[in-house]
This record gives structure tokens, sequence and C-alpha cells, in this order.
């Protein structure tokens, strides 16, 4: 084969690859060809491209604040009724087939519907419009309705027109219609009447129904951790359910509230629920003030948290006793456990004694550290959930499940 051909042959290969051309030594006495497409590969790309996929972050406990919502105002309308229609029937031979405009579709309802997957009040909007139902048609056809609209909000939310209470969501699964959708127009086909037999009048659909709502998000547990800032609250939650809350060495670590579940060996679940740390004079709006006191309304029983290596470490019940009974009154004769915590501490365990003697016995003394003598506050927890269970039954009420 002639080289030329040859040279022609492959000229053509390479032009669709990158639109490279032979080198000048291929053919002596040419000038050496530049490549069009100046893009190159460098080792930096092939790096780039060999990465793996970014993992999503875990976010920190003051992003999580931000994404915390347990108050939320929402303006809700329900979807606007559909227009009736005003025609008359129309077939060859029957010039006077009379009036055939069918009704509008009613508007649909927005509804709020408990959802065990929501956790905060984030998710949801300050306005909601229903779905409009359609038009009515020739031949006596009906508009059809708007669909239902559902808001999902998480389970423990109070639902207040104003200042009353008009929904309690405490139950997985409940629901309440927050706005009806209007009624839908009729058609002309409606107002037949034997002293009208061709009535043109239609009516237009009504607005949907439109309220604001406020809605305020009560976490729902069987049990309530209370104590004051670094009392280790957080790691005991840690340390007997899966919950991952943040622990520091420093107070207010816990910015909202954290559900765990205690898992015993006959099935039985019970919700332990952890608030962020109280102050003395909480009632004055002092550190976080009493906003999250509301998350504890709904536990049946509490634990007091008590830092065992401070000094006087039974003052602390008696000061959180006082701010609960503040925020609301017979809060703090609810069913409860003292808990004192860090007993791994050498000046913990020197004041234990005393904690026991000023409480009058009874007191829970555990480290959430090291898991020492967990085990009877498991006993201890579980035996104060069977006799709250007991008298809610008693009084005719369900208990809460999980």
């Amino acid at each position: 084969m002639p080289w030329r051909l040859f040279l022609a042959g492959h000229r053509g290969a390479f032009e669709g690859l990158g639109r490279w051309v032979l080198s000048p030594r291929a053919v002596p006495g040419r000038p050496r060809p530049q490549r069009t497409t100046p893009r190159r590969l460098s080792l930096h790309n092939v790096a780039d491209c060999a990465q793996e996929p970014n993992r999503k972050k875990l976010l920190s406990e003051k992003k999580l604040k931000r994404h915390f919502v347990d108050q939320r105002r929402v303006l809700i309308r329900g979807g606007r009724g559909g227009d009736g229609a005003s025609c008359f029937h129309s077939e060859p031979r029957k010039e006077f087939g009379g009036p055939d405009g069918g009704d509008g579709g009613s508007g649909g309802h927005v509804i709020l519907r408990v959802d065990r997957q929501v956790k905060s009040l984030s998710s949801v909007l300050s306005r909601y419009q229903g779905f409009d139902g359609e038009h009515g048609g020739r031949k006596n056809c009906f508009g059809r309705s708007g669909a239902l609209l559902y808001i999902q909000v998480p389970v423990g939310t109070l639902v207040k027109e104003g200042k009353e209470v008009v929904a309690d969501l405490s139950h997985p699964g409940d629901e309440y219609v927050a706005a009806l959708g209007g009624a839908g127009g009729k058609g002309n086909r409606f107002f037949l009447a034997n002293d009208n037999r061709a009535p043109v009048t239609c009516t237009p659909g009504e607005p949907g129904q439109e309220r604001v709502l406020f809605l305020e998000l009560k976490t729902v547990a069987h049990a309530g951790l209370v104590g004051f800032p670094n009392a280790g609250k957080s790691s005991l939650l840690r340390a007997i359910s899966n919950a991952k809350p943040a622990v520091a060495a420093y107070p207010f670590t816990t910015l909202n509230p954290h559900v765990g579940i205690v898992h015993y060996e006959d099935h039985q679940q019970v919700a332990v629920a952890d608030v962020p740390g109280i102050v003395r004079g909480a009632h004055r709006n002092r550190g976080l003030g009493l906003a999250f006191l509301r998350h504890i309304e709904r536990c049946g029983v509490l634990l007091f948290v008590v830092d065992l290596a401070l000094p006087e470490p039974w003052t602390q019940v008696e000061d959180l006793k006082y701010e609960l009974e503040k925020y609301e009154r017979g809060l703090s004769k609810r069913p409860h456990a003292i808990v004192a915590n860090k007993i791994d501490l050498p000046q913990a365990r020197a004041s234990l004694p005393t904690l026991q003697a000023r409480l009058g016995g009874g007191a829970i003394a555990l480290s959430a550290a090291t898991g020492e003598n967990l085990e009877e506050l498991l006993l201890r927890l579980k035996e104060l959930h069977d006799d709250h269970v007991a008298s809610e039954l008693a009084r005719g009420r369900q208990p809460l499940r999980w």
C-alpha cells in the first residue's frame, strides 16, 4: 500500500478521537500540527473523579436547635367549591331538551394528621390552601370534588384557636379537620320547576373555611428527666436507651427535647424524655426559662436527676419541685424517683449518706458514665410505669403506647 494512502487512513481515524493529527516526524517537512481542543486530563482531575461521594454530615446540637420548632402559627383555607353550569340539552330532533347544567364539586378539606416519623413542627408551613372543586359541565355532569390535603404533625400536637384548645392530637393516627372545603355551586338543572321550565340561573361555588390556628408541640413520653444543667440527664438517656443527645462538659448542652425508648425483656417499651436543664429562677425566664417544661406535662412519671458531686445536693430536689410548681400546680406531686448521678466520683460517695438521710432514703445512686447501678433505676422505672398504667385504666383512660 502506498504510504500516502496509509497516512490518509490514519488521519481520518485520528480526527474522530479529539481531532488529533500526526506528528511532524511522520511527514518530513511539514510544520508541527496543533490540537484543536485544548482540554487535557490532569492527575488532579483524575483524583477528583476518583473521590467518594460526599456523605451527609451529622448536625450539631446548635444546628438541630434551628430545625426543632415546637410552636407554629398557621393560616389554613379550605378549597373553594366549583361553579355550577348553565346550559341546555342540544340534540337533533329535540328542540326543547331542557336544562342539563351540572353542579360544581365541593372544595377539599385540610386535615391535620399525626405522623410518628415527624418529630417537630419545622416541616409545617405558615399557610395552606385546600384543593378547589371542579366546575359543573354539560349533560348533568357534576364537577369532581377537591382532594383532601393532609398536614403531617408530630405526636402530642395541641391545636388552639385563639386561647381555646380545639384538638389534642396525642395518639398516632389522630386526625382533625382544620378547615372545611366550600360547597359546590348549583347548575341550572337544579332550578328546574313546573313554573320555570327553562331556568338559566346557576350559583357559584362557596369559598372554603378560613382559620388561624396555633400549633403547640408537647412531647409525649411516659417519663421525663428533670434536673439542673450538667446533672447528667443526657448521659443517662444515652445509657438506658438508643437515643444520642449531645453530651459535653458545659451547661445547656441540650437545646431541644430528646425521647429515648427503654426496652424490657417482656417486649415492654417505656419512652423517656430529656428536656433542657432548669436553673433557679426559671419561672422568671432565667436561663432557658420554662418554655421546654411543656414537654413533660404529659409525662406520668418524673425522674429528678441530682448531681451528687455538688455541695448540698439535696437542695436541688427542693429547687426543682419549686420551679415545677411555679409552672403548673401539682406537677411536682406526680409519681417520681430521685436519681443521684455521678456516684463514680469520690466527693459524690462522701455526700451520699447525707442525701439519703435528708430525703428519707429512696434515692437511686448510680453513674451514667460507667453504668454502675443502672439496673436498679430500670426496675424502679418499670414499677412506676406499671402503676401509672393501672391508674389510667382505672380512670377509664387509654394509656400511651409506643
